[in-house]
């Protein structure tokens, strides 16, 4: 399908899901702002990249997606958008009697809070212009959970809460709002963390992956950040148009158990 004329704001999109997402949706044809909280040359360059890859306009804009205010100013600053990713988070791992209040705020602000600022930005003008594709990316973690991750598994329950929310109160419009969730994904900074894994447990790659990092994980395997960006293309498809207010998994079969 074609994006062409459309522009996507994906936040946390400089590493990982997002910027995959972000090549995904670019690849299809819209034009891509790119996002995260730091202001670098090579976060600039990433978007140069991107562009000169795909054929389209790419743009980098800092937002620090723990701030409200820039939450809904990134929006601003890209001019509005036809089609919205909320992907930026963080994780802290720790019982709950011992979760620093800190980690509990940022994770809740970066992985919830940010994503009803950067809707309650966008969603007037995609009513605006009769288009818009509102894409959460949520977790395995936000239909089950995983002790020692309460900020996480609570903001993630809440980014489905609030994608069912939202898409209740645009149903009558051309505008839809849906979560992705996804299981394990085989990132740069998942990849980074195997060797350290493997000398932990003393075995190979092939083993701590099937039966320590994937142990949840029925298929085995990783999902991909190309898998997780073929998704959200799907979902801003005409063939989605009547999918609304509901949660993809991307899980290899995690939350079928």
């Amino acid at each position: 399908m074609s994006l062409k004329g459309k522009r996507a704001i994906v936040t946390g999109s400089n590493s990982g899901i997002g910027l995959g997402v972000a090549h995904e949706l670019a690849r299809a044809g819209s034009d891509v702002v790119l996002n995260s909280f730091t202001d670098r040359a090579e976060d600039h360059a990433l978007a140069e990249e991107m562009a000169r890859m795909h054929g389209v306009a790419v743009r980098y804009i800092k937002a620090d997606m723990s701030e409200p205010a820039e939450c809904r100013a990134l929006v601003e600053q890209a001019g509005g958008c036809d089609i919205l990713v909320n992907n930026a988070g963080i994780q802290h791992v720790a019982p709950v009697e011992a979760f620093p209040i800190e980690k509990w705020d940022a994770v809740i602000a970066i992985n919830l809070s940010s994503a009803f600022h950067t809707i309650a930005a966008a969603v007037p003008g995609m009513r605006a212009r009769g288009w818009g594709r509102v894409i959460n990316i949520a977790s395995a973690h936000g239909l089950t959970a995983s002790p020692y991750k309460a900020a996480y598994v609570a903001a993630k329950h809440g980014i489905v809460g609030l994608t069912k929310t939202v898409a209740l109160e645009t149903a009558r419009e051309p505008v839809t709002v849906n979560a992705i969730c996804p299981g394990y994904v085989l990132t740069p900074l998942v990849e980074a963390q195997i060797p350290d894994t493997m000398a932990k447990y003393g075995m190979g790659r092939e083993e701590v992956v099937e039966k320590v990092m994937l142990e949840r994980q029925p298929s085995r395997q990783f999902a991909t950040v190309e898998e997780l960006g073929g998704t959200a293309v799907f979902l801003c498809s005409d063939a989605a148009a009547q999918i609304t207010g509901t949660t993809i998994s991307v899980d290899g079969g995690w939350t079928a158990l």
